[in-house]
This record gives structure tokens, C-alpha cells and sequence, in this order.
């Protein structure tokens, strides 16, 4: 397979960006599922010992992977206490 695209490549240059970003789109897919089963403690991979991790994660714990708008830091703690 990586022969023929060496030789289609070798034919036609113009398909050199369209192998280059759809390498980095897949990479970046395998990265960020790697990110989400080691990630936030709050991925459920066990449920008979505990059905609800989320429930005992800190209000001000960052879960998000991009928080634009929101300071965590500043959050004021709701709901019960652990």
C-alpha cells in the first residue's frame, strides 16, 4: 500500500498535502482518543465499583479540554459536600 502511494505521489505532486493532512487528521484522532481513556478521572471504565465518578470530582476540577470563559478557580462550591 505504501508502495503504490509512493508511486501515485511520484505521478501526481499535487496529492503530497492531501496524504500530509489526512496523516496529521489521523494522528490527531489516535492522540486524542488516547487523551480520553487516560484522561479526566471522570471516564467510567469500572461501574460496579463506583456507577458515578462525576459525583466526586471537586466543582472547581477542570474536566473540559478547552475552558474559554470559565475560571474554575473561581467557582463557588454547590451542591454536597465530600
Amino acid at each position: 500500500m505504501i508502495k503504490t502511494m509512493i508511486q501515485q505521489v511520484k505521478k501526481h505532486p499535487g496529492l503530497i498535502p492531501q496524504f500530509v493532512f489526512t496523516t496529521l487528521g489521523i494522528t490527531g484522532a489516535i492522540l486524542y482518543l488516547i487523551r480520553l481513556s487516560r484522561g479526566p478521572h471522570v471516564t467510567l471504565w469500572n461501574k460496579n465499583k463506583n456507577p458515578e465518578p462525576w459525583n466526586g470530582l471537586d466543582p472547581t476540577y477542570q474536566y473540559k479540554f478547552v475552558a474559554i470563559d470559565t475560571d474554575y478557580k473561581n467557582l463557588k462550591k454547590e451542591g454536597p459536600d465530600f
